[in-house]
């Protein structure tokens, strides 16, 4: 076995995963907390911006981890995807409708920053069908749960990612003209920020990375040859994508969270490259304390993803939206990052306790 796998595990892929979630707090908190000037201007804002969209090497490992799975089939792909949308539309009801009950309404700057009416009671359905990441995650999960009980070809979730990507910018925005369908229209490629991660392009990174974990596992699990590949994919992509992305930037990358084709291979390729930096990383450092920090990030992703939204959000009411500048920012960065990883590692205590306890009582039984 390779010195960078651990338990049939890519160490590189649980890094990069790590790194991402960490990253993605810190960009929530800057986009909830930071004020104008914070955001756009300043030098805390810049850095965050570039360094801290974790999205496309959270999706590229999500695709590459699924083929380590111990069960891959229909049934349980299925089960995997609704819990996934389960947990992603919780995590909505959480973050906007108890405090909208509790508290009597999201702050006021918050709500017309999505240009709704302020006390409107359609808010509240609004933002429980808000589109994040995790309906991302949940969806493409049952569409490859589709193509693995179909086929083991490596090609063809890689078609199907150009595919989406090609597609992405033309179907942008169209919808059935009827609420509920158009709802599943948005989830799929809408352009409004009623979807974040709409699956048109974003399937596409997780379905990438899928392509690299059946390609990996084809080449019998060989870390030099997985990394190899990727980077040179990633030259590629990152090549065409910003020569697309010159050529008609409004039309190839547009906004961060509805990409089109160039935008969207930029974005693939850099997110490529930085895997094989991870990879690198791994294999030349000794495992030490903060791989062990961001291991454990990883391995707890969805869990740190939920909480820290929920806390970020319940904050407002304390720290106020949109009010901080960069002292104030990097404070709350710490804060929440701190608060939601101990949330995280005490309610992993409280359940294995709890399973002790059950098993003690099933025994004594």
């Amino acid at each position: 076995m390779e010195k960078t796998t651990r338990k049939n595990r890519v160490l590189a892929i649980d890094l990069a995963r790590g790194i991402s979630v960490i990253l993605m707090v810190l960009v929530h908190t800057l986009l909830v907390y930071g004020d104008h000037d914070t955001r756009h201007h300043s030098s805390l804002g810049t850095v965050v911006g570039v360094l801290g969209q974790g999205a496309p090497m959270f999706l590229i490992s999500m695709g590459i981890s699924f083929v380590f799975s111990r069960n891959t089939t229909l049934i349980s792909c299925t089960q995997r995807g609704l819990f996934v949308l389960g947990i992603g539309y919780l995590m909505n009801l959480l973050k906007f409708v108890v405090p909208i009950t509790l508290f009597g309404g999201l702050p006021v700057p918050f709500v017309e920053a999505y240009q709704l009416p302020y006390g409107a009671t359609s808010n509240i359905f609004f933002f429980l069908l808000l589109g994040d990441i995790l309906q991302l995650a949940g969806f493409t999960l049952l569409l490859m749960g589709l193509i693995i009980h179909f086929t083991r070809n490596k090609y063809v979730p890689l078609v199907i990612s150009v595919l989406i990507i090609a597609f992405s910018r033309e179907l942008s925005g169209l919808r059935a003209g009827l609420p509920i369908l158009d709802y599943f229209c948005d989830i799929m490629w809408g352009n409004q920020f009623n979807v974040y991660f709409p699956m048109f392009p974003w399937a596409g990174f997780i379905l990438l990375g899928l392509f690299f974990g059946l390609w990996y596992k084809q080449e019998g699990a060989s870390q030099i040859f997985l990394f190899n590949r990727m980077f040179w994919v990633g030259v590629g992509l990152s090549v065409a994508g910003v020569l697309l992305c010159i050529l008609n930037y409004r039309y190839h990358f547009g906004d961060f969270y509805h990409l089109g084709p160039g935008g969207t291979f930029a974005l693939m390729g850099i997110t490529l490259m930085v895997l094989c930096l991870c990879h690198q990383l791994t294999k030349r450092i000794r495992q030490n304390i903060v791989f062990d920090f961001i291991f454990y990030c990883s391995k707890n992703v969805t869990a740190i993803y939920f909480v820290q939204w929920v806390l970020i959000n319940w904050g407002m009411y304390v720290f106020g939206f949109w009010s901080h500048q960069e002292i104030g920012v990097m404070s709350l960065m710490g804060l929440f990052l701190l608060v939601s990883i101990s949330l995280v590692y005490l309610f992993g205590i409280l359940n294995k306790y709890s399973k002790k306890r059950r098993l003690k009582l099933a025994l004594k039984a």
